[in-house]
């Protein structure tokens, strides 16, 4: 049993460092439908479930403070690839949709929390505003809601159980609808010219991507954690508002903004922090999973149940909007999965209706990462009523 903090911190840093290399080295189906950031968190959780780390004051005291200085510098370095001027000009029309996706997406949430309260473990409404979070914006949206609300460990597996399963069966039948665009786009009537223009105007801004360096590197991990800390000394000062908006809450919106104001600058177009904030996700992911525990596990079943009940409110309001609107199958297949499933799959389905379209796919991902962790305190507030 681990008891020593340091190494606790070092041998879960090592088992998500094997896992990543796995996934590259290696990859395949296996790693294709079961992600390795979903084996780091089943890994973590094992060893928790029997036994391998204890609850010692160190081991407690090196999870606190890794996952709190890690929590604020990835989510800064995530938005320094958020550029509001281009999100801008995607035009009213993708913008419109894709915060109604958003809204549709936290309806759904409401509308099962409340159908099935009853079958729920305890402080359940704290999981399904965390992935509320990370399904309007991404995982990353996700961990900082469980910082945020502090949601059980056993309570946050089962939401990452959810975000697997119901998230991939979700990308499943966006993808088999490709091929049906034309159809979709008929009996919405539908005008597809306005997605040219865009995507004209991505691709003659699309600058070239210089080399990662070692200076890139260590700037971006500097800059970040004392950004971190900064924005966490700051945010312990500001007042509390409600049950949501806490020191940590404050600590992440500063954190939010100096990576907005980063963004539009030179250091914002620098190779490097993407990079640097996957690793401080993985490790993140680590240290939450390491305090599960899946003796629960046999809840699992209403829970991904009621994934699928999110994704049938969301999917039937969408097709509502686009027969009403005329909207056309790539902006709703886009915005949902740039909800959804974020940078990491959005651009590969807009990829799958035109390879030029990919920019858009990853501009409305990143507005989603903007935004995601504001839908979950939005959706936290709402069923914490319910």
């Amino acid at each position: 049993m681990i008891q020593d903090g340091v190494i606790f911190v070092c041998f879960l840093l090592a088992f998500t460092a094997a896992i990543a290399v796995a996934e590259k080295k290696i990859g395949g189906k296996f790693f294709k439908y079961v992600p390795g950031i979903v084996l780091i968190y089943i890994g973590a959780a094992l060893m928790k479930t029997f036994g391998l780390f204890s609850s010692s004051e160190s081991v407690e005291n090196a999870y606190s403070t890794v996952r709190g200085l890690l929590l604020p510098a990835m989510l800064m370095l995530m938005l320094l690839h958020c550029d509001l001027r281009k999100i801008i000009r995607l035009g009213p029309k993708m913008l419109l949709t894709f915060f109604a996706a958003s809204i549709s997406i936290v309806g759904g949430f409401t509308i099962t929390y409340a159908l099935l309260k009853g079958f729920y473990a305890p402080d359940t409404w704290k999981a399904f505003s965390a992935l509320s979070a990370s399904w309007t914006g991404g995982s990353a949206n996700m961990v900082i809601l469980q910082g945020i609300l502090d949601v059980p460990e056993n309570i946050f597996g089962y939401a990452l159980i959810m975000d697997t399963v119901n998230y991939s069966v979700w990308v499943m039948f966006l993808f088999w609808l490709v091929p049906l665009a034309s159809k979709f786009n008929k009996w919405t009537k539908a005008d597809t010219t306005y997605i040219d223009e865009v995507t004209a105007q991505l691709e003659a801004e699309e600058e070239r991507q210089e080399p990662i360096g070692f200076v890139e590197l260590i700037g971006f991990l500097g800059l970040s954690l004392m950004v971190s800390v900064l924005a966490t000394k700051i945010g312990e000062r500001l007042p509390e508002l409600g049950a949501a908006v806490n020191a940590t809450t404050w600590t992440i919106i500063i954190a939010s903004v100096v990576g907005l104001v980063l963004a539009v600058t030179k250091i914002g177009k620098l190779p490097g922090s993407m990079e640097i904030s996957k690793v401080m996700l993985y490790i993140i992911i680590g240290l939450i999973a390491s305090h599960a525990d899946f003796s629960q596990l046999f809840q699992a079943p209403v829970y991904i149940l009621s994934g699928f009940m999110i994704m049938f409110f969301h999917g039937l309001i969408m097709i509502i909007l686009a027969k009403a609107f005329k909207l056309d199958l790539f902006t709703m297949g886009v915005a949902s999965l740039a909800n959804i499933g974020g940078v990491a799959s959005a651009p590969i389905l807009a990829g799958s209706f035109n390879r030029m379209l990919i920019p858009v796919g990853i501009l409305m991902a990143v507005l989603g990462s903007l935004l995601g962790t504001y839908y979950g305190i939005l959706t936290s507030y709402i069923l914490s009523a319910i």
